[in-house]
């Protein structure tokens, strides 16, 4: 009779050792990321109707790695944003309220800051039915105040019910807004050395908003620790029926630029690439042929190719219609 024998568990056996081992190893390696990121600074609230809020804060450092931003009111969760969105409107409030908000940022590993300083805004009261929107504001004017800020300046809107709010835009997107009384603001997080183009609207109460103001072109001035302007100048846009002609002056990046990526209202849509023997000296010319229905609004910037292989900055944005 043959002896009984166990029966054979070496690879379930190897398995368990081998999770076994990783756990050890897990715990006696690098430790877990337990910082939290900084609070988030700069926070501003703007009541753009009677029952809206406007909510902005400062991008976070690059250092603090963070992922993600948490908008409380009153200590409640009410939004969840991705790293790159610094605002958001906070819809379906009280008219003749207030409200306190803070904003904490969060990173990779789940840490959270703690809040930032509340900040506290009272809506207005709400107003009979309004489908009149206010007028454009009618002038417009900035300047540069360093590398990365600039300041706009406007002149005030009217409205049958009150001007409450003025958002500034760049590239047909709101990236800031001020309030109803202000006719001045201080735009923060630019990028040295790039031309940028602005227009404010005005907005009441009912969130009926203006045509845009006159488009207001500033220059940042380049950034010493970040080498020379790389941005094409003399960036101009020209139109005809189903064809745009886009002309610009290379910068000057220490060899000719042969590849240019175009952006139209934000977005990149093309690759411009001059072949051996055909890149231009000095101006540099291309014809765009398009299909979209006249009136159609683009506004289009491009930069240039440098030679390690990066994007350099953006020329000045030009804003054009389509004819028919």
């Amino acid at each position: 009779m043959r002896p009984t024998t166990a029966p054979r568990r070496t690879g379930a056996f190897l398995t368990a050792l081998t999770l076994t081992l990783a756990a050890a190893l897990t715990a006696c390696g690098e430790d877990a990321d337990t910082a939290p990121p900084h609070s988030p600074g700069g926070v501003t609230a703007q009541a753009g109707s009677a029952t809206s809020v406007h909510v902005m804060w400062e991008a976070a450092a690059p250092a603090d790695g963070v992922t993600g931003y948490q908008v409380f009111q009153g200590g409640r969760l009410v939004r969840e944003l991705a790293a790159e969105k610094t605002m958001v409107d906070i819809t379906g409030l009280t008219p003749r309220s207030a409200y306190s908000f803070t904003v904490r940022a969060r990173d990779a590993a789940g840490n959270r800051s703690a809040p930032s300083a509340p900040v506290r805004v009272s809506t207005p009261a709400a107003r009979a039915e309004d489908h009149q929107a206010p007028t454009a504001p009618p002038t417009t004017a900035g300047r540069a105040e360093g590398p990365r800020e600039v300041r706009l300046t406007w002149t005030a809107a009217t409205d049958d019910t009150g001007v409450t709010a003025y958002d500034v835009y760049q590239g047909g997107v709101r990236i800031h807004t001020a309030g109803g009384a202000e006719s001045a603001t201080t735009l923060t997080g630019l990028q040295p050395g790039t031309a940028y183009s602005f227009t404010v609207r005005a907005r009441d109460g009912s969130d009926n908003s203006s045509p845009d103001g006159p488009a207001v072109a500033v220059a940042t001035p380049g950034d010493p620790s970040q080498g020379p302007d790389t941005a094409p100048t003399a960036f101009t846009a020209s139109v005809s029926p189903g064809t745009v002609e886009l002309a610009w002056t290379a910068p000057d990046t220490g060899r000719k630029t042969s590849e240019y990526q175009l952006y139209v209202n934000d977005r990149p849509v093309t690759v411009i690439q001059f072949g051996a023997g055909a890149v231009p000296q000095g101006r540099a010319t291309y014809r765009l042929t398009t299909t979209e229905p006249a009136g159609t609004v683009w506004t289009l910037k491009l930069h240039a190719r440098l030679p390690d292989g990066t994007w350099g900055a953006f020329s000045q944005e030009q804003r054009i219609t389509l004819p028919g």
